[in-house]
């Protein structure tokens, strides 16, 4: 287990984007109420991975924001070797409503939870003390609550998945989950309420939407010279590199863009003027980026001249995802098998995750440039991509499933399809927007709005204070 270093944010800070009234709410009311009920505890959150996906894109968020408050948050990554993130890649397919491999769910995979949650929390009892409160994320560290429990300190769960219709896979993982969080766990946090198995307490339920950091380098405003710039220098587009181009750290210096995108592609780089459908996300199947390609083939390519971009992270740099490298090995395969001409136009792009900020920098200047942001998920816990293309003011067209439905009003604030298997629908769509710059503009205005009304992050801060202010009162209860 390692601790992830985190430096203090301003809330105050966010009152350049976010309603001046609702960030001074938190800082003269909220914060100072936290402090004082929060003096001689510290906010403790584990999960499985420091980056490469959306449960520490949050962490990234809400923490620094809490240490600029005054309240600690330390933030801890468990540790554990490849079979064990297979088996929570099964649990995690099997939320979802999705088979996944074929293993098992039974005593080898609940032995085997126990053996990494007894290592993980011995080394995490060394580093916390009483009063703590332990916020564990998702299925992994699962195994973790029961030792803490009996050891006295408040536990919430915070699950970032699920699905909204239960079939054979999720009750299964469900009765596999329960043991090791019913009786242990003071408060239950979910993302939508049809997530939540009916055995959740009603009472230790809170439902929290995630939100987005508006000054990340993943979101902060970049100059069209630095987005051409900057892809221009990782080799996504064709061009000179503008002089200069830079983004911002969160320790406020300015840093070049310097990484360089490892490409599948057959021809060369677009200039900056081709128009580009884009998707950003884990390469899991999921996400579908192979069923993008094949709608971009048959019912895209052939109505516009725009090119289509796949952008994941570099498989290696995701340990907790043991699919991700089958996933692009699968579109690579798929990506040959299309015509000359179409495959001249459709680009497989892993960024690098040396260096995490600049890594969401890229993807920053990628979702600014692109001309349509797509996200066909099969099955979403919330779609954080969608989120970050909503508030860049782009027009997105993505399937109705999970959190997605929750971001985007059909027709007002982008585009959703209905079935994400139908690839005529989604063409569709994505063609409708490619023609139309006046229905791409009204979109994308509407999209920002609805981000900064609702995905920013003061009002999740608001809620995770209720969350461990009753945990705590839970523990004390006789």
């Amino acid at each position: 287990m390692f601790q992830v270093q985190l430096q203090p944010r301003a809330l105050a800070d966010l009152a350049v984007v976010i309603p001046p009234a609702r960030v001074f709410r938190l800082i003269e009311d909220v914060a100072p109420m936290m402090r004082v009920r929060l003096t001689g505890h510290d906010i403790i959150n584990v999960n499985s991975t420091a980056s490469g996906g959306g449960v520490s894109e949050m962490l990234h968020v809400l923490l620094p924001l809490c240490l600029g408050l005054g309240v600690p948050a330390p933030w801890y990554v468990m540790e554990a070797d490849p079979e064990f993130f297979v088996t929570t890649k099964r649990i995690h397919n099997r939320l979802h409503g999705n088979r996944g491999d074929s293993g098992s769910l039974g005593e080898v995979e609940l032995s085997q939870f126990h053996t990494v949650a007894e290592r993980e929390a011995a080394a995490l009892l060394e580093r916390i003390r009483p009063g703590d409160v332990v916020i564990l994320h998702d299925p992994q560290p699962v195994g973790i609550a029961r030792i803490l429990h009996e050891a006295g300190f408040p536990v919430i769960w915070r699950c970032h998945v699920g699905v909204d219709h239960h079939n054979d896979y999720t009750r299964e993982v469900w009765n596999f989950l329960r043991p090791m969080l019913e009786g242990y766990v003071d408060g239950y946090v979910f993302t939508r309420e049809s997530y939540v198995p009916d055995w959740v307490p009603a009472d230790q339920l809170q439902i929290i939407k995630p939100a987005i950091d508006p000054l990340a380098a993943k979101n902060q405003e970049l100059a069209e010279s630095d987005v051409v710039g900057a892809l221009v220098t990782a080799g996504i587009l064709h061009g000179a590199a503008e002089p200069g181009a830079a983004f911002t750290r969160a320790s406020g210096q300015s840093s070049p863009f310097d990484l360089v995108a490892e490409i599948q592609r057959s021809g060369e780089a677009p200039g900056s003027e081709v128009p580009i459908v884009l998707q950003v996300s884990r390469w899991d199947p999921l996400k579908d980026m192979a069923g993008v390609m094949r709608a971009f083939a048959e019912q895209i390519a052939p109505n516009s001249d725009a090119h289509l971009m796949l952008v994941g992270p570099s498989v290696a740099a995701v340990s907790d995802d043991p699919e991700g490298q089958q996933v692009l090995a699968d579109c690579v395969a798929l990506w040959r098998q299309l015509p000359a001409k179409i495959r001249e136009r459709v680009h497989l792009i892993s960024l690098p995750m040396t260096d995490p900020e600049q890594n969401g920098a890229v993807v920053n200047a990628l979702q600014r440039h692109a001309t349509v942001v797509v996200q066909k998920s099969l099955a979403e816990g919330f779609g954080l991509t969608v989120t970050e293309a909503m508030f860049k003011g782009k027009p997105v067209v993505a399937a109705a499933v999970g959190g997605i439905a929750d971001q985007i009003v059909n027709d007002t604030s982008g585009l959703l399809i209905a079935d994400a298997t139908d690839l005529t629908a989604f063409g569709a769509a994505v063609n409708r927007l490619l023609a139309d710059g006046e229905l791409r503009s009204r979109l994308g205005t509407a999209a920002r709005q609805r981000v900064v009304s609702q995905f920013l992050p003061d009002s999740s801060l608001d809620q995770w204070n209720a969350v461990v202010q009753s945990a705590m009162t839970r523990k004390r209860e006789p």
